[in-house]
């Protein structure tokens, strides 16, 4: 006990010695916060803590205090990242593949021979002596400093690893490793955070060498980062990696990339409840005041935006992109998010919309809506002074967008009513049948959506094709003289959008990728819009058949030539009429070769998705963003924007259940608990079907089922009759049937034959 005492109280000494570090090196050596005085308080209080929570599991001596040096005046950490509205997400893979940043000279790592054998063999007999010193030895060794990190994990001392292909790191000894610390007693426990506190505290001089760039990558994987109780020394190690050059990101981007799935995930995981407990502590007194460490959620946002470019490279991801989401951030002020964002973008002060992978949907969707009414009454108040300062009588009409239209001209007088009230599409929607009574309380709105959509999207009308085999609709490529019907489905998603509609359409996912292209619409009128980069599996969402086909010859092994005798042109029918495009100049005239064809394919794939399109997509895109133009589209991914149009496709019935009103019936009646066990026990396609006959969408609003606003009314009808439903008030109608087995019977009929919307 006394020799180490000693030999601790050396290495103080040693340490005292070390020049203050100066303040221009701020990020790099960690970046404390601010203020000449008790900097480190926030270290030192954890290492005083440390020594008082004795758990005598084994402990063989008490860890000796740690001496810091003094820091004196360390700035903050600088702006993270570049401007979202020029750069909509973080994205590191946009630097060359092998970027060549300068290298600093390694230094020669210590020689160390333990393996993942050795290792495991002297945790067992610890185990089983109680004799913990090898297993402390190693542990207290290996994390003292970042050299001894890369000699104990490196797979070989003596290799540069300065690829991005592989980060040089033997894996599996860093998983057993830290597998085996937490169940190691305090004192080792102790011995590792100490060691990394030491390793954090080096002065650093010029670049990051390879070698420290994967200390970093193994320290972020330690689980002691789990207990709030180290979120001191994990806040400062998240610091310093936040505070890395490009270049440096660049590495453990595609390093991380390789970690397993379930690592992958424990460290987005941990990365999240340390942003949710910073910003609602269970324990505040476990933190230093909010004030001294505003660093810390930013640091762990960009590194958690690291490991959301690493997962967004790999097809299929390593996890969901819902694994980013932190639900904690639908409890903060979201809108005061949005205007900092809005006012200073991405200079000094930070906002979670710099990072909108963290914001879940439903977040998404209240910035969406809060922004739209904010626009909406904005519209509608200046519309009130104008009429005011006329000294004209005010029209509580002005403040909504009312569509009167003829349920005989459906679709023309919803165009003629959109193109005649551009102005007034953000404003709240109304919708009035001619002719017929009855105010619009949602239902109107709704049973409008719902007819216009069943009348577009018919095979007769001719603006768009379903696909059988991927089951979703792709736009017509027939030319023609006026695509303002096209505008008008634009319109359409877009009001649904902001009036909180869930429509019932199947558009392939690379439609909502095209439509975000670019999420602003751009000031010159001759930049082109709804273009995107569009690849082979794009195409198999749409065609599946065709795309197979094109694999095919993608993967032929023989004479392309003269097997397949192709060209550069394709053929496209068109009322009756083979019509041929040439897919590039002089297309006809250029055969389709081995050497070729993976040219010819990405061309045929964009000239499908893109190209023979275009005039009908970019009708469409101006018609969404004429009712949708917000900078809120920024945070949006393309499957958000499916969602908050169509719904989720997640069904939770039981949700549903505890959700649901009743007219006429009480939630304990038998006909109703008779409902519940049947719907309950259905297949999903069947509960899919049910959904699709109350409410006219088989998907669930962003808000959950809650949204749904589902009813359940008693129906004074014979029970020979099957359930009705009306769609526009997601009302189903059931008679009071005698018995499980008719009342099952009977909804399997009524919803498998529902014809259309089951509109009533």
């Amino acid at each position: 006990d006394e020799e180490e005492e000693e030999e601790e109280g050396e290495k103080g000494k040693e340490r005292e010695k070390l020049p203050a570090v100066p303040s221009a090196s701020s990020a790099a050596a960690g970046g404390l916060e601010r203020g000449a005085k008790n900097q480190f308080s926030t270290f030192s209080n954890f290492i005083t803590t440390i020594n008082q929570k004795k758990e005598g599991i084994g402990n063989r001596n008490s860890p000796t205090q740690l001496v810091i040096p003094n820091i004196k005046n360390v700035k903050d950490l600088p702006p993270l990242c570049l401007d979202v509205r020029q750069k909509q997400r973080i994205s590191i893979d946009t630097l060359p593949q092998e970027l060549k940043a300068p290298v600093p000279p390694e230094p020669s790592l210590p020689i160390r021979t333990k393996t993942v054998k050795d290792f495991q063999d002297d945790v067992e007999k610890a185990k089983s002596s109680g004799d913990w010193k090898a297993v402390h030895d190693f542990y207290s060794t290996t994390f003292d400093s970042f050299l001894e990190i890369n000699a104990a994990f490196k797979k070989d001392t003596n290799s540069p690893f300065n690829t991005i292909e592989d980060s040089g790191i033997n894996a599996k000894f860093v998983n057993v490793v830290y597998d085996a610390l937490l169940n190691t007693p305090q004192d080792v426990q102790k011995s590792v955070l100490k060691g990394v506190i030491n390793g954090l505290l080096q002065e650093w001089k010029g670049p990051r060498t390879k070698d420290d760039l994967r200390a970093y990558c193994i320290l972020l994987q330690n689980p002691q980062f789990s207990n709030t109780s180290t979120y001191v020394i994990y806040a400062h190690l998240l610091r310093q990696i936040a505070a890395l050059s490009e270049a440096d990101h660049h590495f453990l981007v595609h390093w991380s990339k390789k970690i397993s799935q379930k690592r992958f995930k424990q460290l987005v995981d941990r990365l999240l409840q340390f942003v949710s407990l910073r910003l609602f502590p269970a324990k505040p007194e476990e933190f230093p005041p909010m004030m001294k460490c505003t660093w810390w959620i930013p640091s762990a946002t960009k590194v958690l935006s690291l490991f959301n470019a690493a997962n967004s490279l790999i097809s299929p991801p390593i996890i969901s992109y819902t694994e980013f989401y932190n639900s904690t951030l639908d409890h903060i002020d979201l809108m005061e998010e949005y205007h900092n964002w809005q006012c200073y973008g991405n200079s000094h002060r930070f906002s979670f919309c710099q990072y909108p992978f963290i914001i879940s949907i439903a977040a998404k969707k209240v910035i969406i809506q809060r922004d739209s009414e904010q626009q909406m009454i904005s519209i509608a108040r200046q519309s009130l002074v104008d009429k005011v300062s006329r000294r004209q009588k005010p029209d509580m009409n002005m403040l909504f967008l009312n569509v009167r239209v003829r349920r005989t001209h459906l679709v023309s007088d919803s165009l003629d009513e959109l193109a005649r009230k551009r102005a007034d599409l953000k404003k709240k929607l109304k919708v009035t049948f001619v002719g017929e009574a009855g105010l619009d309380m949602g239902g109107l709105t709704k049973e409008w959506f719902l007819l216009l959509i069943r009348q577009i999207f018919h095979p007769d009308y001719g603006m768009f094709t379903y696909h059988k085999d991927s089951h979703c609709h792709w736009f017509s490529s027939f030319k023609c003289d006026n695509y303002s019907e096209f505008r008008l489905v634009g319109a359409l998603m877009g009001l649904a959008v902001y009036n909180s509609i869930t429509l019932d359409i199947r558009f392939p996912p690379c439609c909502y990728k095209k439509l975000l292209s670019p999420p602003i619409v751009p000031c010159d009128h001759n930049t082109l819009v709804g273009i995107c980069d569009v690849t082979l599996d794009d195409l198999f969402q749409v065609m599946p058949e065709l795309a197979h086909g094109l694999s095919e010859l993608l993967s032929y092994e023989g004479n392309v030539e003269e097997d397949f005798f192709s060209t550069f042109q394709v053929f496209q029918e068109e009322f009756g009429v083979i019509k041929s495009y040439n897919l590039k100049p002089n297309g006809d005239k250029i055969p389709v070769t081995n050497q070729n064809r993976k040219e010819y394919v990405q061309l045929y794939v964009d000239f499908l998705l893109n190209k023979s399109i275009y005039k009908q997509f970019a009708a469409f895109y101006y018609g969404f963003h004429s009712v949708c133009a917000s900078y809120a589209l920024l945070l949006l991914r393309p499957e958000e924007v499916e969602i908050l149009v169509c719904g989720s496709p997640e069904l939770d019935m039981s949700a549903l259940q505890r959700n649901t009103q009743y007219e006429g019936y009480q939630k304990t009646d038998l006909t109703i608990r008779y409902f519940w066990d049947v719907v309950l026990g259905f297949s999903l396609d069947l509960q899919k079907k049910l959904l699709h006959f109350a409410t006219g969408s088989d998907r669930v609003p962003v808000g959950g089922m809650a949204d749904l606003n589902f009813k359940i009314s008693k129906s004074e009808t014979s029970t020979n009759w099957l359930p009705v439903a009306h769609t526009c008030f997601n009302q189903l109608c059931l008679p009071p049937y005698k018995n499980k087995k008719e009342l099952k019977q009977k909804l399997i009929i009524g919803i498998s034959n529902a014809e259309g919307f089951g509109l009533e």
